[in-house]
């Protein structure tokens, strides 16, 4: 292709610099989100048997209200629980707008990181019309990254609290049930911090981008034409 011209310079610059920032940490916010799995685990004594594990699986994007225990609790304490016991909420909204974002954010800052390394003299040229749609594509996932970022954060709080709630029907005397185990969370609390990071990222970013549109930098006015003899 004629116009393509290779240059590693730009990933020396602020623009190319910090774009690559971003294609890196977008990686880990859909990583640690989408790739998470867990379980909550309950011990249960009833009727003469002691120590009954039960176990209930989740994962990304976080329907608990699938979840269901293992062995069925209907089999356990001669008929405490009539139906199966799930668990409760559906977060599949929040976790997959934010997974969502963050991929969005990988492939437009991997395509933007494709420009300025092969054709940063057409980005750059006077007409600004590359470095526009850079910056509107810019702001745009900024304001992503900070809804996604914020509902994420909200519905992960509310996966803690419906993983750590208690069985019911645990009050009556024959039966006792322990304190919900649940996998560490950890994986998801980076998550939510790399999505702000991301945010602060992409936010920053849009100077270094507004720095190369016409706005900044407007266009000269056109040399004025000899008069006719």
């Amino acid at each position: 292709m004629a116009a393509l011209r290779v240059d590693l310079r730009p990933l020396r610059e602020p623009l190319g610099f910090v774009r690559g920032l971003q294609w890196f940490f977008s990686i880990f916010a859909f990583a640690t989100c989408g790739g998470f799995s867990g379980s909550v685990s309950v011990v249960i004594s009833c009727g003469g048997k002691s120590n009954i594990s039960v176990s209930a699986p989740f994962a990304y994007p976080f329907r608990l209200n699938r979840a269901t225990f293992s062995p069925p609790l209907t089999a356990l304490c001669n008929g405490t629980w009539a139906e199966e016991v799930h668990l409760v909420g559906d977060f599949s909204s929040s976790a997959q707008f934010f997974v969502a974002v963050a991929v969005g954010a990988f492939l437009g800052s991997m395509a933007a990181l494709g420009v300025y390394l092969g054709a940063l003299h057409l980005y750059r040229h006077r007409d600004g019309k590359m470095a526009l749609v850079d910056f509107v594509v810019t702001v745009v996932f900024s304001f992503l990254w900070l809804v996604s970022s914020s509902a994420w954060a909200k519905a992960l709080t509310d996966v803690k609290m419906s993983t750590a709630a208690p069985l019911p029907h645990c009050d009556v005397p024959s039966v006792t049930c322990g304190a919900p185990g649940v996998t560490s969370m950890g994986a998801l609390n980076v998550s939510v911090i790399l999505g702000f990071l991301n945010l602060l990222l992409w936010v920053g970013s849009s100077w270094f981008v507004y720095k190369e549109t016409h706005f900044h930098h407007p266009t000269p006015p056109a040399p004025p034409t000899a008069a006719t003899m």
